[in-house]
């Protein structure tokens, strides 16, 4: 059995202002409130490959791994795929930005993967961790970029955030 994931998000701001926002990677650690540094490792292009670091977790582990995200901005596509895979067999990511008619953004989260069968927990127990996380960390992003869209959050508050 493998592990998928599918939720989406609306976001009041316009999509340019939401891609560029939420694939500033070195911003991350501001953006979603589970991670504490990215490393940027590589530039190629469209593409970059980085370390992830998460706040440690309630037994103090701070778990890190290698992620290649590739932008497609004309399709308002990104893929991605963990290069060190920790307890997963394989983990694919693909985030889907979308125009709404009334000009706000529709972003989507696609995750496909499968745990190791060391892993912690299975894929069953995964999917259940991921989608209950995808769903709070695309409202703290919703929130944060419609702030910033309606201008009430400017770049010094954009720091404490």
């Amino acid at each position: 059995m493998a592990g998928h994931t599918d939720n989406e998000i609306v976001i009041a701001a316009p999509p340019d202002l939401t891609w560029d926002l939420t694939n500033d990677v070195e911003s991350w650690p501001k953006l979603f409130s589970e991670y504490a540094a990215v490393d940027v490792l590589e530039r190629d292009g469209d593409s970059v490959t980085f370390r992830l670091t998460m706040h440690p977790d309630e037994n103090g582990v701070a778990w890190s791994w290698v992620s290649r995200r590739t932008c497609d901005r004309r399709a308002g596509v990104v893929t991605a795929h963990r290069v060190e895979t920790g307890p997963f067999a394989h983990m694919s990511i693909r985030w889907e930005y979308a125009p709404t008619p009334d000009g706000r953004t529709r972003m989507r989260w696609i995750q496909d993967f499968a745990m190791k069968p060391t892993a912690p927990v299975d894929d069953a127990a995964m999917t259940e961790r991921i989608n209950r996380n995808s769903l709070i960390q695309m409202g703290l992003i919703r929130d944060k970029v419609e702030a910033l869209a309606a201008g009430s959050v400017g770049p010094a508050d954009e720091d404490r955030g």
